[in-house]
């Protein structure tokens, strides 16, 4: 045997979307109910394990032997719940190396990252069956009995259906050995599947959690929303002071007149508001940022050990293949700013929650700040924290030969002082001359790297900062001017991707490599990886000029034509080839026998005992590919005891 291809149906009481597969296979009533497998692409078999058929003996050796390659689409599910199935114990799996996923596959091709979606995208003779999900509610997971209490239905409930549901097993691995045979011509590389191994590692491993301080942590905001919901009660007098009608008619018998009660909406009417008024208001603003839906995320996914896993997803963002957050979403924690983070941390560990109300402006804040500060080393191990400086911006001038900025990295200097002083025509030092430039400096850099103009300007808070509005568009003018490399690159991207699409042909600009195949666009990176445009086409965009238009995921996670054009191309490859980078030094911090066990964007967060070198960790993540010859990088790292931002 080479090749199984599988497909499992199994129960668990364990809701899997909110506690991923890792807490959903160690749920005490898990259990695996259909087995379908086709060895070597012979006809599909399925076992039923709950009628006390097993799984053939060169079958189960052959998930546990590195020389037979298992396909699944989205196979971390099948990997997980099958060692489950195998007795492993908790933190222990079936070795990844010898797993492949079809759903990985699809992703690097641009598809959708379901089964239903990428057989309905390629036209599959079989797909999906339809009815499945309500087969799925039905046996494995419980339902509600008419009194409220739970129950669960077995194959005896219904014959039928249960038939109807190994048929719906059958017809899963057919469609994902129809996906195989589909994208034959477009194999995914044995570098990318290194890659893929290496995360489904990381998402093995998971990262611990300080469950006191989650634990107590939505304790504190179950007190603050009490007393503050009495303290609004008592001004009001409302039943529910939380109702924007109630609340509205309130404030018309106190002569405010309100359309609405947006965040934005209260704090303007805040700045006028005096008395009764003033103190209710506040105390909504103060309710609405009251969120704990992070720390109940972590009580949901956390395992027996204390360990959360399955907190990234490979290949997340299929349009470059960078790494997505999942369950905790780690990929958007609230960043920390408390000058005194530990002593905030204490006061909520031990429950003093008297003493934050009395010390700290604002409850909520404190518990938002804090939320990094969950993950925590196991005993006798810190964390080492190391990223990239300034990733993006070193990409996007080494692609662009930006040769003023590769001297300003070259020299270690700071991005947004040089790029104010580019534009300003003058020095500017941070907290030195000029240095009040340097905030304007960073803002036209976050916001004017892909194309943006005043628009983009006013979404990254630009009038926030104390820029004028008359401002903005020379502002734009200024960087373009000072950056006429990166203008010329999207430029020419823009051309390369439009001929490439209208006449079908082979293209190239900056290194990078577009041509045209079997109806998609394909985009050669500097490592090599590909990325996918499906179906590319010329169209009319928003502004009704023409640009490449191509069908992908969109809004609402649905499958869309799409528009795009130069800058956003631009976008693309530099962010791929970041996250290129990221992946290959995790690779060698891997190699030299580092634990990793997060990474958010383009930082890698390691768990390793105290006497571990930070420079080590930083010099190995920091080295150069070797396709990428002439870029500037640079890792930066710091120490500590929970993760924090530095």
């Amino acid at each position: 045997m080479k090749t199984l291809s599988i497909d499992i149906e199994t129960y668990s009481s364990e809701n899997l979307a909110k506690s991923g597969v890792y807490r959903y296979a160690e749920s005490p009533d898990f259990e695996v109910l259909l087995f379908g497998y086709s060895a070597d692409g012979a006809p599909v078999k399925v076992v039923d394990l709950t009628a006390g058929e097993t799984i053939p003996d060169n079958v189960r050796s052959a998930l546990t032997d590195p020389a037979v390659t298992k396909w699944a689409f989205n196979a971390q599910f099948e990997r997980v719940c099958l060692s489950r199935y195998l007795g492993y114990p908790t933190g222990k799996y079936l070795d990844p190396s010898s797993w492949h996923c079809t759903m990985v596959w699809a992703a690097t091709l641009g598809l959708p990252l379901s089964l239903e979606g990428v057989g309905a995208v390629l036209g599959l003779e079989k797909q999906k069956l339809k009815e499945g999900k309500d087969l799925i509610r039905y046996f494995c997971t419980p339902s509600k009995a008419r009194d409220g209490s739970l129950i669960r239905h077995y194959p005896t409930d219904a014959p039928e259906k249960w038939s109807l549901f190994k048929a719906y097993n059958l017809r899963d691995v057919e469609t994902e050995m129809s996906i195989h045979q589909k994208l034959s011509k477009f194999p995914v590389t044995e570098s990318e599947w290194r890659n893929y191994t290496l995360d489904q590692q990381i998402n093995d491993r998971g990262i611990m959690l300080d469950r006191t301080l989650v634990t107590q942590a939505i304790s504190c905001d179950e007190q603050f929303k009490r007393t503050h919901m009495e303290q609004a009660r008592s001004v009001t007098g409302l039943d529910n002071p939380n109702s924007p009608v109630q609340l509205k008619a309130w404030l018309a018998e106190k002569g405010v007149e309100v359309d609405s009660l947006s965040k934005s909406a209260v704090a303007e009417m805040l700045e006028k508001a005096d008395g009764e008024v003033d103190l209710a208001l506040s105390l909504r603003q103060e309710l609405a940022k009251s969120s704990v839906k992070k720390y109940t995320a972590m009580q949901t996914v956390v395992g027996s050990d204390g360990r959360a896993r399955g907190l990234i997803q490979f290949y997340g963002a299929n349009r470059t293949g960078r790494y997505a957050g999942r369950l905790i979403q780690v990929q958007n924690l609230p960043q920390n700013h408390l000058p005194d983070l530990k002593e905030a941390r204490t006061l909520i560990h031990s429950g003093n929650f008297d003493a934050v109300e009395m010390l700290y402006d604002s409850v909520p804040l404190v518990l938002s700040e804090l939320i990094r500060t969950a993950f925590v080393p196991k005993p006798g191990c810190r964390f080492y924290v190391a990223d990239f400086s300034a990733i993006e911006a070193r990409v996007i001038a080494w692609i662009a030969r930006e040769h003023w900025r590769q001297e300003v990295f070259a020299n270690g200097g700071d991005i947004y002082c040089a790029s104010a002083s580019q534009m300003f025509h003058v020095p500017v030092e941070k907290h030195g001359v000029n240095g009040h430039l340097r905030q304007k400096g960073k803002i036209a850099e976050l916001a004017l790297g892909y194309g943006g103009s005043v628009g983009a300007l006013k979404a990254m808070g630009a009038l926030n900062y104390g820029l004028q509005e008359e401002e903005l568009k020379p502002l734009v003018d200024a960087w373009r001017l000072s950056n006429p490399h990166i203008t010329k690159f999207w430029w020419d991207v823009d051309k390369a991707a439009s001929t490439c699409v209208r006449e079908r042909t082979a293209t190239e600009t900056h290194g990078i490599r577009f041509y045209y195949q079997s109806g998609m666009m394909f985009v050669v990176l500097p490592s090599g990886r590909r990325l996918v445009y499906v179906k590319p086409k010329m169209g009319l965009n928003r502004f009704g000029n023409e640009s490449v238009t191509y069908e992908g995921v969109g809004e609402q996670k649905k499958w869309l034509r799409l528009e795009s054009y130069g800058p956003k191309f631009v976008e693309n490859i530099v962010q791929a080839t970041a996250r290129d980078i990221l992946a290959e030094a995790m690779l060698r911090l891997n190699a030299a026998g580092y634990r990793i066990v997060m990474h958010v964007h383009d930082e890698a967060v390691i768990e390793a005992p105290p006497e571990t070198e930070l420079d080590d960790i930083c010099t190995v993540m920091g080295e150069t590919p070797q396709w990428a010859k002439g870029l500037l990088l640079r890792a930066d790292g710091y120490i500590c005891d929970f993760y924090q931002k530095d």
